[in-house]
């Protein structure tokens, strides 16, 4: 979502596959794009850097710092001991005695924990922690995905090849996908070369239409002009109200008249048309397009004229319906 600040759409307009129909402001986007790579740089720098360990330099420093710790503790230790038998003949107090004492087991604590420290770096980190960074790792790097994700949705492109049948925004108005008010897509497309002629077949009638019949389909506008079409899909269920059984009719619609005498919502007659003498009863089709029909309004119920090759039911007109 976001402001329009390109458009590219005119109603009537035949518009290819990916074509740039707009683009919405992308500062934002791309300022999220570029802080998860910077996020996604560091968690990288953080792994390699406890894959690699601690730096030679850094050992050598705490084997130095053991080292003169050492030294010390060695000195202390004899000055102690020195203490202890100094403080038999009174030569030194007792408070002398307790404070050479107390820094010597002071720094046998601090070798100690000196010797401690140089083994753990030596180690180098835990498996653990190393698992930890390769995690943040990916879940930065899935944050990114995301962030390019939405940075290429501000390029709004034609999802399909088709005829732009209405402009629903314009330049420098709020789009958003979800929003219940305003502009929630910048227009509406269609392939106008791939029509469906939506009706309803009366109950009594319904026994003589199948899938794949062949039909013929002429417009109300241009009854002249009649066009080859066929029997897509029986709907699996009727409607009680009308006592009629939905169906769908597919045309094929010649690449020069596209969009020309046919287009979505005009009212068509279909001559449903034999082989031969038929009998077949209705052959039930799963629906797999629902959205792209709506149900006609009928007015009057349909007629059955059992001729060989020739309409064998005959609907009232109906609405031609669009793919899109």
């Amino acid at each position: 979502s976001g402001r329009l600040v390109m458009l590219n759409v005119e109603e009537g307009r035949r518009a290819m596959k990916g074509e740039v129909l707009g683009e919405i402001e992308s500062t934002e986007y791309r300022a999220d794009v570029a802080r998860a790579e910077a996020s996604l740089e560091l968690a990288k720098q953080r792994l390699l850097e406890l894959r690699n360990g601690n730096r030679p330099e850094e050992i050598e420093q705490s084997q130095a710092e053991l080292a003169e710790s050492e030294a010390t503790l060695k000195q202390l230790e004899a000055e102690w001991k020195r203490n202890s038998q100094l403080v038999k003949t009174n030569i030194v107090t007792e408070q002398e005695f307790e404070v050479t004492e107390s820094k010597y087991r002071a720094m046998q604590r601090r070798v100690e924990r000196l010797r401690f420290a140089l083994k753990l770096m030596k180690d180098g980190p835990r498996e653990e922690r190393i698992e930890v960074a390769r995690a943040e790792v990916k879940q930065v790097e899935a944050e990114l995905v995301k962030a390019r994700w939405k940075l290429d949705n501000c390029t709004i492109r034609a999802p399909i090849t088709g005829t732009i049948l209405k402009k629903n925004a314009e330049e420098g108005n709020i789009v958003n996908p979800v929003a219940f008010n305003g502009s929630f897509s910048i227009c509406d497309m269609a392939d106008l070369s791939d029509l469906e002629v939506s009706l309803d077949i009366q109950e009594r009638d319904v026994s003589r239409v199948y899938a794949g019949q062949r039909c013929k389909v002429r417009a109300d506008a241009f009854s002249d002009r009649v066009y080859e079409g066929v029997v897509s899909r029986l709907m699996p269920i009727a409607d009680r109200a009308k006592g009629a059984i939905p169906v769908r009719i597919k045309l094929t619609v010649p690449a020069a008249e596209e969009g020309v005498y046919l287009k979505p919502e005009m009212g068509a007659i279909v001559s449903f048309l034999s082989d031969g003498p038929h009998t077949k009863a209705a052959k039930p089709v799963v629906d797999s397009s629902p959205n792209f029909s709506a149900p006609p309004d009928l007015s009057s119920p349909a007629t059955a004229s059992p001729a060989t090759d020739s309409p064998v039911v005959e609907s009232p007109p109906q609405n031609l319906d669009s793919k899109n």
